[in-house]
């Protein structure tokens, strides 16, 4: 079971690592192919055993509270993404000579033979953004494709279902990455890398080793952020197949197999006849929304993976202009005696605030929640010219307050102590009082929310209600 495609699967033992959102489609369609699958999962509460016993009828064995024992016979493992690295389980197929594969992987080897090619996104941060970008522009130019992978339809769903899609638009996190050896995209892009899940990963070299595994084997482009020296970096060590170039995107304007902005447009100097001397306009700034920079440079990225796969110039634009963030993504949520106020919950790193609080010229900040190992300290001092106030929240809140001390000491902070329902509210009103006409209040958090909210929509949602009762005179 080695680099080739596995045609025959019957009879095959084969341990599927993890229930969950890719486990149990995983041990179904395994299941489906004729292979005597065992699930094996650490968990046993009440959810577990409802996917249990919904597995168990098919005839899936399914043993719950024991993740770390490989099954006697197992010939494939197919672990859930998330699954680190150095479970004992891994640790006994490795030694029984037992490959194993993530969700992603299996997708990828149960592709047909006219299956239709990949392109590939993967990051810190605006990978979800960037893939629904690339998906709508791929639409626009008339192609059947779908954003499928870490979002929207599941590539197990997109390469087993009836639908026939073109192309397809695929995000992939670093788990993934990691567990999927054989993959080979058409083209892919590497947004930027920050430090993020170096507790799953072990070291920033091996996450971004598994970040550079999306470039191995390209075709026709690899996608890398001028501004971001690692990724490209990631190119230059890749193994891509013969005639792959490496196309940059810049928020500056571009050189010769670049693309970038030049007085308000975006412009290709990649996929062009002669691009020393020439460049194709794509789009404006403006059909890009919202128009922060890295929101622009998430259009770019995928404008030159859109590119790299033949689409027209117009069809870039239309697609821009069709495509609407998702919730909690730097949305603006209303003006209120002057101020804006826009939520950027999902800004659940420092790089995703940073990129957030660089949107902004005079910013009241409410920051805080569950810090993840991460330090504030850069985050602060490239913002503080920025920074109006500060409002605190949530467990960690004291890391932020003491970078700000650092490096901000004159800007105003509010701290609050308390993670009722109404702590929203609170922050909200503090807000409100440290802002003045011309400002922005911007909840960018550089936290994760699960202190005090069940997860970044919840924060998200409890800020724009907050901000609602405000403009209703309510708070």
């Amino acid at each position: 079971m080695g680099s080739g495609q596995v045609t025959d699967w019957q009879g095959k033992n084969v341990t599927v690592a993890g229930l969950g959102v890719s486990g149990v489609p995983a041990a179904k369609v395994l299941h489906g192919l004729g292979a005597k699958v065992t699930v094996v999962n650490d968990g046993d509460d009440d959810r577990a055993r409802a996917q249990a016993a919904e597995l168990e009828a098919l005839g899936v064995t399914v043993r719950l509270g024991d993740g770390d024992t490989l099954p006697e016979g197992t010939e494939l493992v197919v672990t859930a993404p998330g699954w680190k690295p150095d479970k004992p389980l891994f640790a006994a197929a490795a030694e029984a000579g037992v490959p194993v594969w993530g969700d992603v992987e299996l997708a990828w080897r149960l592709r047909g033979p006219d299956a239709a090619p990949w392109l590939a996104v993967t990051g810190t941060n605006g990978k979800t953004t960037t893939v629904q970008m690339l998906a709508a522009i791929l639409k626009a130019a008339g192609l059947r494709t779908a954003a499928v992978g870490n979002i929207g339809v599941s590539l197990l769903d997109a390469v087993l279902g009836d639908e026939r899609y073109d192309v397809l638009a695929v995000e992939l996190s670093s788990y993934q990455l990691h567990w999927a050896p054989s993959l080979r995209a058409h083209s892919a892009a590497v947004l930027n890398l920050a430090p993020d899940h170096l507790d799953w990963h072990g070291s920033m070299e091996a996450y971004a080793a598994d970040k550079g595994r999306i470039y191995e084997g390209n075709r026709i482009a690899c996608v890398y952020n001028v501004a971001d020296k690692a990724t490209e970096d990631l190119v230059r060590a890749a193994d891509v197949e013969e005639g792959c170039r490496a196309v940059g995107f810049t928020l500056g304007a571009p050189a010769p197999s670049q693309l970038g902005v030049v007085d308000g447009i975006l412009v290709d100097r990649a996929f062009v006849e002669n691009r020393q001397k020439n460049a194709q306009e794509l789009a404006e700034v403006s059909d890009v929304v919202p128009a922060a920079p890295h929101n622009i440079a998430n259009a770019l990225a995928a404008a030159a993976l859109a590119r790299a796969f033949g689409v027209p110039a117009t069809a870039v634009r239309d697609g821009l202009r069709a495509f609407t963030p998702d919730a909690h993504r730097i949305a603006h949520v209303a003006d209120v005696d002057g101020v804006a106020y826009v939520d950027d919950s999902k800004a659940t790193n420092t790089h995703a605030a940073e990129a957030s609080l660089a949107a902004y010229e005079s910013i009241v900040w409410i920051a805080g929640g569950l810090a993840k190992g991460a330090t504030f300290d850069e985050l602060v001092a490239k913002s503080a010219k920025r920074l109006r106030g500060a409002v605190l929240i949530g467990a960690d809140r004291a890391l932020i307050r003491e970078a700000l001390a650092r490096h901000a000491p004159e800007v105003p902070v509010v701290d609050l102590d308390r993670t009722d329902t109404g702590a929203m509210s609170a922050a909200v009103r503090e807000a409100q009082r440290l802002a003045s006409a011309g400002d922005t209040v911007l909840l960018a958090p550089a936290c994760a929310s699960m202190d005090m909210f069940a997860n970044y929509n919840k924060r998200g949602d409890a800020f724009a209600e907050a901000v609602r009762e405000l403009g209703a005179g309510g708070v």
